[in-house]
């Protein structure tokens, strides 16, 4: 839910040379039911976690939804998937 330029300075500090996405408005993040309202600092609204694995064709092929942040996916878990949808 950050703004382009929020977004372009986290990439930067970070050294992340992928693509990064920005949703001010949280019009994807409700496409996918992913809003958490008042879940962030000052109770203002933000995205659930959620990892993804998306084919070639666009098609999303995993979904790992998480209600905290700190618990995500392990690497062999979304590896396994990833093998799994060759």
């Amino acid at each position: 839910m950050d703004s382009p330029n929020v977004s372009r300075k986290l990439c930067k500090g970070q050294g992340y040379t992928f693509t990064f996405l920005s949703d001010p408005k949280a019009e994807v993040i409700r496409r996918y039911d992913l809003l958490h309202v008042g879940g962030g600092p000052g109770d203002v609204d933000i995205s659930r976690p959620a990892e993804f694995l998306v084919d070639s064709s666009g098609i999303v092929r995993w979904v790992n939804f998480t209600e905290d942040v700190r618990v995500l996916a392990r690497a062999d878990e979304i590896l396994a998937a990833a093998k799994a949808l060759k």
